[in-house]
């Protein structure tokens, strides 16, 4: 099994917890988290988590290893106009991204490969070296372009993985729901878990 790292880019749609606990999952897997965050993810991620990320992403850094218990080497953070981190490039591109959550907004830019942050342009990386992207889409209905951007990208070779938990495990928490996504998620990327019980086991 592949040992690079795994990106995880935090945009502004509802459910940063998604994205927080999936980095949180990577990180106890002993696995390299690269983590990308837009703008608006880090308004998102005071209103729904009460986290300040900063916006310098040296500092970032600092705060999201203290507060999983990440070392440096561990878990690094890069800018949205950082162009010399290495998921901008095919020469040394991570082993997977996921956008968790990913706007429609983002699904969009990907999907019409344009590359206005480092967000969209480790995505258009991921799809043109033929790495796996995963789309954790959470919006609600879905629109005719949504659907889509949805289908164009699926057929480029992305998964879209709609924050959809499911109930048949029983949830009793939020955070059963979130990790049954997040499951899901570690699934494709094929690093072990076992935040949920398999169905027929």
């Amino acid at each position: 099994m592949s040992r690079l790292p795994i990106a995880v880019a935090l945009t502004g749609a509802s459910g940063i917890q998604y994205g927080l606990r999936l980095v949180e999952c990577l990180l106890q897997a002993g696995r390299e988290v690269q983590l990308l965050y837009s703008q608006a993810a880090q308004v998102v991620a005071a209103m729904e988590a009460d986290l300040e990320l900063p916006s310098r992403p040296e500092e970032a850094q600092r705060l999201l290893c203290e507060r999983l218990g990440a070392g440096s080497d561990q878990l690094k953070v890069f800018g949205r106009q950082q162009w010399t981190a290495p998921v901008a490039s095919g020469s040394n591109p991570p082993q997977a991204l996921v956008i968790c959550p990913c706007t429609t907004g983002t699904l969009a830019s990907v999907a019409n490969g344009i590359c206005e942050d480092l967000i969209d342009r480790a995505a258009d990386v991921a799809l043109k070296e033929k790495r796996k992207l995963i789309l954790v889409v959470r919006e609600t209905p879905f629109s005719a372009i949504h659907l889509e951007n949805m289908l164009k990208l699926s057929r480029a070779g992305a998964v879209i993985l709609p924050a959809n938990p499911g109930f048949y495990h029983r949830p009793r928490s939020v955070e059963a729901l979130v990790d049954f996504v997040v499951a899901r998620i570690l699934d494709h990327l094929e690093v072990g878990q076992d935040l949920l019980p398999r169905w027929g086991g």
